[in-house]
């Protein structure tokens, strides 16, 4: 199969995730923190480790500041729920995915929180300037999606956060498309909260994310519980990570999540970046040569990462992605991408779109082997 998909999860991991996951699942997985025994220690030693490489790779002066979560979503909900108070005003934008836009948009539907939602310019941008312009006294967040997971273009965050720290406002930013892909540094950036999921660009499995707190944001625990650590407290413990991490971690898969920033640190960013910025030129190219597709977002590849979305005329989207998968063995994902309004400022709202996001461990090939996929299956609907 050529898979397609890495904008939902990247598929195949590094070899070298698999073999550690499989080791330590067999011979080191005890309940890290909570016992004084040699295995919890060693547990507890790994999710040490996972935090200081991560720290490192987005710049992180305390690590323990670095909060383990299930996924990008989870990470959200922690950021979201965690820094909003009733009254409230928020910024986000049309390009979030409903992950940012569901938990706002129900705060604001109970009235705990004023909500404003900002236009991409026809580029795909949010401009920074439209950010000072909606900043209110009662503006305690800028939410922004790093790049949008339909157009794959890259919001200017710099731009963005320095605003937001001026006006004295938090700066939110979902990192779901980008981190593993292009450099994040929160401390440039001037980023407060970062939340990223692992099972992306960052080769760890399902089930792990994290959530990067800066010194500014002060958080209300959600998820509540044991921590092994100031257990005779009556409540949640105030210190860093504890407060935010309740209950047992996923532990074999923070060890996964740490050997693929491994690879990614191993590889250099900057390779493979330069590889899918190649396997999406060559797709964009050779899909903006077919006569009735019509591309989205942009054909500068140095603004954009991995997602290609694309309409063919007279083709239902997941008719296409049916298609493709049943027929030529391409997996690929077609719809709504959980981020309606993105669609609906395209114009490819309600049935969305087909998206095409490559991956490290794709190829040249793959991608030549798709456009002519795409290419019989329209010569086909022609006939």
């Amino acid at each position: 199969m050529i898979y397609l998909d890495n904008a939902a999860t990247s598929f195949p991991k590094p070899a070298r995730v698999y073999e550690r996951m499989d080791r330590f699942l067999r011979e080191e997985a005890a309940n890290p923190g909570r016992s004084g025994h040699r295995l919890s220690v060693e547990a507890e030693a790994q999710i040490l480790q996972a935090r200081n490489i991560l720290a490192k790779f987005f710049n992180v002066k305390h690590p323990e500041r670095i909060i383990f979560t299930l996924n990008g979503t989870d990470s959200l909900n922690i950021a979201i729920k965690g820094v909003l108070r009733a009254g409230d005003h928020v910024i986000t934008t049309v390009l979030e995915h409903n992950s940012v836009l569901r938990p706002l948009n129900a705060l604001a539907a109970n009235g705990k929180i004023a909500l404003t939602k900002l236009d991409a310019s026809k580029e795909g941008l949010i401009d920074p300037e439209n950010v000072r312009k909606a900043i209110r006294k009662s503006t305690r967040l800028v939410a922004v999606t790093h790049a949008s997971n339909v157009t794959g273009v890259v919001q200017p965050v710099q731009p963005i956060g320095r605003i937001a720290r001026e006006s004295g406002a938090l700066f939110l930013v979902d990192a779901a498309q980008t981190a593993g892909v292009i450099p994040i540094d929160v401390e440039q950036d001037l980023i407060d909260l970062l939340a990223f999921p692992g099972h992306k660009s960052l080769y760890g499995p399902p089930g792990t994310g994290g959530l990067v707190v800066g010194e500014r944001p002060q958080l209300v625990p959600w998820r509540e519980g044991g921590t092994g650590f100031d257990s005779e407290s009556a409540t949640q413990p105030e210190e860093f990570p504890f407060a935010l991490e309740g209950g047992t971690p996923n532990t074999v898969g923070i060890v996964g999540l740490k050997e693929g920033v491994e690879f990614i640190l191993k590889e250099g960013l900057e390779r493979i970046q330069n590889h899918e910025r190649s396997l999406v030129r060559k797709l964009r190219d050779g899909l903006a040569r077919l006569s009735g597709v019509h591309l989205h977002g942009t054909s500068d590849v140095a603004k954009s990462v991995a997602p290609v979305s694309f309409v063919v005329d007279g083709l239902d989207p997941q008719e296409l992605s049916v298609i493709l998968d049943q027929s030529f063995d391409i997996a690929v994902r077609a719809g709504l991408h959980c981020a309606p309004l993105v669609h609906q400022a395209l114009g490819t709202f309600p049935k969305g779109s087909v998206r095409l996001s490559p991956g490290y461990f794709n190829t040249a090939h793959d991608m030549e082997q798709a456009v002519s996929a795409v290419r019989e299956i329209q010569s086909q609907v022609s006939v």
